[in-house]
């Protein structure tokens, strides 16, 4: 009779788990999709398609119900494992929902974020490995020198961005010399290394991240939430802008603030333009984004065909 109990218990818990992320489960164990989340699912695709132009080149929807993003390797990663979870094991074992389910700001900020908004922070490992490299010497053929002998990885045009920030850097810097004391010196962009106190690789390790001039109040393990809020507040608001103009995140922009670290991710920047809070009740779904683009309008038709 225990025994029993505890396996209604285990169908009871795996139900209200698929319920929590926007799901219904139907008789036969496939998944019915809420409009909304279908919505803000497409959305995600569609961010996913135009950040990774070249490595993507489907979406498809399995027997169960299950979507899955198709990769030019023919390997396809999974949208929403379906699974809630909290905040620590969404670092540890994410998904695309999760790793795209915080809107990343592109207004101007003055103080520290609110507790565990952390957008960008989340990474989905096995899509950086099938775009940048799936090991460190994969990773190290990709690298390409950006300026002054650092490196970048060349895959999904991330090193000519960067050469191309650096570029805005100098111009900026003419006219704002606070910005130029916070890039230089740089402490480094290319690092095969983990993530301190973490099994996980550092976006360094794929060289796609750069962190500039150092400072004491920079990182949230270092520094205070009163010294980060002071050098938050201290910053130049030019240089994010600079580095989120060509898809770069800031990680001054996460409640675990590393103010040095700006970091290439097309989708975070991509959904902050185009899909922000709110974005599940546009008509049509895909919003203002440019139709009038091929490979985007290709994308568009990709993602319904798959989703419905």
């Amino acid at each position: 009779m225990r025994k029993i109990a505890t396996i209604f218990l285990a169908v009871i818990l795996s139900v209200t788990c698929f319920q929590a992320k926007g799901e219904e489960s139907s008789e036969d164990n496939n998944i019915t999709l809420d409009e909304k989340y279908k919505t803000i699912m497409k959305q995600d695709l569609l961010c996913l398609m135009m950040g990774y132009p070249d490595h993507i080149e489907g979406v498809v929807k399995e027997n169960s119900g299950l979507i899955y993003v198709v990769m030019k390797s023919g390997n396809k990663i999974l949208y929403d494992d379906m699974v809630k979870k909290n905040i620590d094991q969404k670092l540890k074992n994410p998904d695309l929902q999760d790793m795209l389910e915080q809107v990343y700001p592109l207004t101007s900020i003055s103080s520290v974020m609110k507790e565990n908004f952390d957008p960008g922070r989340i990474r989905v490992y096995s899509l950086l490995h099938e775009v940048y490299g799936k090991n460190k010497g994969e990773i190290e053929k990709n690298l390409r020198c950006a300026v002054n002998g650092l490196r970048f990885n060349s895959n999904n045009y991330a090193n000519d961005r960067l050469v191309q920030i650096m570029k805005q850097i100098g111009t900026l810097s003419q006219t704002n010399g606070k910005a130029m004391a916070c890039v230089y010196p740089i402490n480094g962009t290319y690092n095969y290394r983990v993530i301190s106190g973490t099994g996980r690789l550092s976006p360094h390790s794929f060289g796609i991240a750069i962190d500039l001039a150092s400072n004491p109040k920079d990182y949230w393990q270092w520094a205070s939430l009163e010294q980060g809020n002071q050098r938050i507040k201290e910053y130049p608001k030019e240089l994010p802008q600079v580095f989120e103009n060509n898809y770069f995140i800031w990680g001054g922009k996460w409640s675990h603030f590393d103010i040095l670290h700006y970091e290439y991710r097309p989708e975070i920047i991509i959904k902050a333009r185009y899909f922000r809070d709110g974005s599940e009740n546009i008509t049509p779904w895909y919003g203002a984004v440019d139709t009038k683009n091929e490979k985007v309008a290709h994308s568009i038709e990709v993602i319904n065909n798959a989703v419905g």
